[in-house]
């Protein structure tokens, strides 16, 4: 399998290449940016470690990568401040989103290519490249709230004094500050997560906040998230390339799911090599149901300025 990783001179692009080769599944890893230079820097660096890692094909350059590219992963954008929004990104980040989709759309790609969304505000550029890209919904996947789930198990984990690896808690809906933690379904090591002992409504509370802010505070104490979200791009990608069928919580435009329609955000999902294959409306307590559908009408009014803007 070959991955192109669109902005891959950057923090985010780089460390998913890392990831990936750590991983040792796809095959070939093209990092693509603006600033070849640094495009180049970076999968030299990474060529430097295959012999310790997987062999792998390990290449730099542009768009012409994408024809032939299994997996299409955008992770150009402009960072975030340590106090804008996700959602704030969007007037500086959409231009240069779709000036990205139109390279993609002028370079050609498979037709059974996937393309995964990791550029922020995600789940409104998700719903753009499904718009905007003639690929079944399906094949356009965001890393929606996988990057908050994970760091939120972290945290629990931490707090708790317990194996990361058994810590299972869900994060759905925005990737952003209307994002709904799925305290009905988490456990540890199969146990209720809310029988264990320490556990209390204030510390979930707690832990909530801190994950919610998990993004601006890395940002502030070493200027951008790097590690863990190529960890969680890992996490899709991989799901992909060995049809796992694994089901996470990504970004794609909803259906019908929770009553949630014609707007991208995350929601329980199988992915494996065809995208997205299915999404399971799972029973949640009913303050996280209607959390949920909150959070697709925040991104919606969002999602309609956008269209607006652009003329759509």
């Amino acid at each position: 399998m070959k991955v192109s990783i669109i902005g891959a001179g950057g923090l985010v692009g780089s460390c998913a290449g890392f990831a990936l080769q750590c991983g040792g599944v796809v095959r070939e890893i093209a990092l693509l940016d603006v600033n070849a230079d640094a495009a180049a820097g970076q999968a030299l660096d990474l060529l430097h470690g295959a012999p310790s890692t997987a062999d792998q094909v390990i290449t730099s350059g542009g768009y012409e990568h994408i024809p032939d590219s299994d997996v299409i992963c955008i992770t150009a954008g402009l960072r975030r401040k340590p106090d804008e929004s996700r959602l704030d990104l969007i007037n500086r980040n959409v231009d240069l989103f779709l000036s990205i989709l139109d390279g993609i759309r002028q370079a050609g790609y498979r037709r059974d290519a996937i393309v995964h969304v990791v550029s922020n505000p995600v789940d409104i550029l998700t719903y753009l490249a499904a718009s905007r890209l003639d690929l079944p919904p399906q094949q356009v996947i965001g890393l929606g709230t996988q990057l908050d789930t994970i760091r939120f198990r972290a945290l629990i984990a931490q707090q708790m004094r317990v194996s990361p690896t058994q810590m299972s808690a869900l994060i759905l809906g925005e990737h952003g500050d209307s994002m709904v933690p799925i305290w009905s379904s988490a456990t540890i090591a199969g146990l209720p997560l809310d029988k264990y002992p320490g556990w209390s409504p204030n510390l979930a509370n707690e832990l909530f906040t801190r994950t919610k802010g998990s993004g601006a505070e890395v940002i502030k104490k070493k200027g951008g998230a790097g590690f863990a979200v190529g960890i969680a791009i890992r996490d899709v990608i991989e799901s992909i390339a060995l049809d796992q069928q694994r089901i996470l919580p990504v970004s794609t435009v909803q259906a019908g799911c929770y009553g949630i329609r014609d707007v991208a955000l995350s929601v329980p999902t199988v992915v494996g090599r065809g995208g997205a294959i299915a999404r399971h409306e799972l029973e949640l307590w009913p303050k996280e149901a209607q959390g949920l559908r909150n959070s697709g009408n925040v991104l919606r009014q969002t999602l309609q300025t956008v269209l607006q803007r652009i003329g759509r």
